[in-house]
């Protein structure tokens, strides 16, 4: 289960960061990398982190073919996903909701504690999304003000995963479930303009 959590992820955030990049009107090198980076910063991150090393992005061909795939994808068909409804925040969506189940899942697969795996997981989850934001000059959709629930969503699915491997009552059915609960939740609060809360000002 967690190969096919990580190819979809990929392939979802390939697809996002292509997008980002076609609408930044960068030339096919820059949809590439900012597809490549966007695809696998997080995992790098996550398999760094567990000394998981050299990272699975690095001695795992198909990793990258999916993410070159997705970037190709994007690169001919960018047309019809434009005209998508909000094409680029659903692949971002989707690639949120399996890679924090992916993220999760490693950790504990790899011995660590479930709040510690829940928070890799998350990691797991933003880390391609910052870097494309940054590398475009973005403020990242984590810390924007304003911006809809991004990472609330990864932490509540991360957190049932853990919890339910503590219990001893994880199955892949659960992952799979985890992972369309992140995806709806970030797309309702797309929807509807949910916000995570704000300090008040204190000016007067």
């Amino acid at each position: 289960m967690l190969p096919v959590l990580d190819h979809a992820g990929i392939f979802a955030f390939a697809i996002s960061g292509a997008l980002t990049a076609i609408r930044r009107e960068f030339d096919v090198v820059g949809i590439v990398i900012l597809a490549v980076t966007t695809a696998l910063g997080g995992g790098i991150l996550r398999d760094l982190v567990l000394g998981d090393t050299p990272p699975q992005a690095f001695t795992r061909w198909e990793y990258l073919v999916v993410a070159l795939a997705a970037a190709a994808v994007a690169f001919v068909a960018h047309p019809l996903l434009e005209r998508l409804t909000r094409a680029l925040l659903l692949f971002d969506a989707a690639g949120l909701g399996l890679f924090c189940v992916a993220g999760t899942v490693k950790a504990l697969e790899h011995g660590l504690a479930p709040v510690a795996a829940a928070a890799l997981g998350v990691t797991t989850a933003v880390g391609g999304g910052l870097l494309r934001d940054v590398i475009t000059s973005e403020t990242p959709a984590l810390v924007r003000a304003g911006s809809e629930l991004y990472a609330l969503p990864a932490v509540a699915g991360a957190l049932a995963v853990a919890l339910t491997w503590e219990a001893g009552a994880y199955v892949p059915a659960v992952g799979a479930g985890a992972a369309i609960a992140v995806f709806a939740l970030r797309c309702l609060a797309l929807q509807r303009h949910w916000r995570g809360p704000q300090a008040r000002s204190s000016g007067g």
